[in-house]
């Protein structure tokens, strides 16, 4: 059964044959709220902290984090140690406190914001970069037009789902522009067929 929710998106994508595939797969296991968390400095920092990491150590670290930090009032009193000691890299202990002194000093309504204006604002930050900035709008602001061309699974993805070996960046805009204004939904599917390792075969 499709998830409602998702009933315009769903319809409009459907004129692909893998994204009608996929929709009939994975419909009803996506979710765009699975990972929202209403703390911004929160969830820049679980997304910093997903980076080029596997998504299984990623979720135990993650765990470890919201644990530490559960217990403290104000991260910027953690010491460096202390979160490097959970998993988290010296470099990434740094830009998880560049964001949370990014947010205690300024209060941003993203809502009365353009996608690209988010971006701006956030890769600001000495850390974050545009694919943490395009995970934010999916993920946290639930904006669904969004696809990042850095993400190396959904790429993956589209190479076997479509079976080009060689995607040129041609070819990517093209699909792009073809899942308008759903690109945030066809992510949540190219990363499902992925993450189950189930893909369209002709």
């Amino acid at each position: 059964m499709e998830n409602k929710n998702y009933s315009n998106a769903f319809r409009g994508l459907k004129k692909d044959k893998v994204m009608k595939f996929l929709i009939k797969k994975f419909g009803d296991q996506i979710d765009i709220k699975d990972r929202y968390n209403n703390n911004y400095s929160k969830a820049v920092a679980d997304l910093i902290i997903e980076q080029q990491i596997s998504f299984k150590a990623a979720i135990s670290i993650k765990k470890k984090f919201n644990d530490l930090i559960s217990n403290s009032k104000n991260i910027l009193e953690i010491s460096d140690e202390e979160l490097k000691s959970i998993g988290i890299s010296s470099r990434k202990v740094e830009y998880i406190k560049n964001v949370y002194n990014f947010f205690y000093q300024k209060e941003i309504d993203f809502n009365s914001l353009t996608d690209k204006d988010i971006i701006d604002t956030l890769c600001k930050i000495k850390g974050v970069g545009s694919w943490t900035a395009q995970m934010f709008l999916i993920f946290i602001l639930f904006r669904e037009d969004v696809f990042s061309k850095k993400d190396l699974a959904l790429i993956n993805s589209i190479k076997i789902n479509y079976n080009i070996s060689m995607l040129s960046d041609k070819k990517l805009d093209e699909l792009i522009k073809s899942w308008k204004p759903f690109n945030s939904i066809a992510s949540l599917l190219l990363w499902k067929s992925i993450e189950e390792k189930q893909f369209y075969i002709k």
